[in-house]
């Protein structure tokens, strides 16, 4: 398998998705916590990276293997198309995972049994979300599996990696006598909570877009997602609610002292989404569609990071 082909197969070009959780939760570790361990910091992202490769992976090997559309089958799924074995695929995707369970296990050593615990939670969502008899991704769940999984499950881990050595949240175990304990903060909880919502709505927009413009391929494939209950104008409206949400978002942060000043810059790209979001509506089902919910993403998210690197910079004026 080549290069191109294998960086075809994870799609390589979505996985910004995840980098924003990542590098928001860095910032934010600094910003609120004012806390960072650099090279735990670098582990948790090799191993985050690879494992959303792998479950891009999973993703389309799963999409070729319940193919009921010829068409799709061997002239637009990849594996098909480029004629690559599914055995290379199915071996390259375990290779990974095997690689970031080495990953999680050095990480679980470095921070606490927390980290292991969210880790193997969110490795179960993303592999299980396109993997097995009924995937998660066919049913009407995508969008809140990936949305939570990505937009908090990433962001809370990140933030773990950096603050485990103050307990802002904690598991511990005795193994002696086996008991365990829970511990945290509420407030800071609910803050990591509050600052993550931007990253889960904007995420989890990516696979509504994704849906909204493939239901009539999605039905003839046998995937039932969210929009085929809920039907494309219905869909269309929690899409741009989500969007709206994520300024509403930040705007609560700021009043309850989450937030900064700085994280106000984010209001300039209101417009240009706000526009981005009528685009989307009149392009429906068009395959340009799609492409709207991946701007606005990084759009309000690089808003996002600037506004946090700002904060960061007039704490140390």
């Amino acid at each position: 398998m080549s290069l191109k082909i294998f960086l075809e197969v994870v799609e390589i070009r979505t996985k910004v998705a995840s980098v924003f959780p990542f590098a928001i939760g860095v910032l934010f570790s600094i910003a609120f916590f004012h806390e960072v361990h650099w090279l735990s910091t670098l582990l948790f992202f090799i191993g985050m990276l690879v494992f959303d490769l792998a479950t891009t992976a999973i993703n389309n090997y799963m999409d070729y293997q319940k193919a009921h559309s010829e068409v799709y089958k061997y002239q637009e799924n990849v594996i098909g198309r480029t004629k690559t074995s599914p055995k290379i695929i199915r071996n390259m995707i375990l290779g990974m995972i095997a690689f970031v369970f080495i990953i999680g296990i050095i990480l679980t050593i470095q921070t606490g049994w927390l980290l292991l615990v969210m880790g193997v939670i969110c490795c179960f969502i993303g592999v299980f979300y396109t993997f097995g008899p009924i995937p998660l991704s066919r049913m009407p769940l995508g969008e809140i599996f990936s949305g939570f999984t990505m937009g908090l499950g990433i962001f809370a881990m990140v933030v773990y990696v950096n603050t485990h050595s103050t307990n802002v949240y904690d598991l511990m175990i005795d193994f002696q006598t086996g008991n365990f304990a829970l511990e945290g903060n509420f407030w800071a909880v609910a803050a990591i909570v509050l600052a993550s919502l931007p990253l889960v709505f904007t995420i989890a927009n990516i696979m509504l877009a994704n849906n909204l413009r493939d239901l009539d391929r999605d039905i003839e494939n046998h995937r039932y997602t969210l929009v085929f209950y809920i039907g494309r104008p219905v869909g269309t409206v929690l899409f741009q609610s989500l969007m709206y949400a994520s300024y509403v978002a930040i705007l609560l942060g700021l009043l309850t002292g989450v937030f900064e000043w700085p994280i106000l810059i984010i209001l300039a790209t209101f417009p240009k989404i706000h526009g981005n979001l009528q685009a989307f509506k009149k392009s429906l089902p068009q395959p340009i569609s799609f492409s709207y919910s991946i701007k606005n993403m990084i759009l309000f998210n690089g808003s996002y990071v600037l506004g946090l690197l700002l904060t960061i910079l007039f704490q140390h004026i």
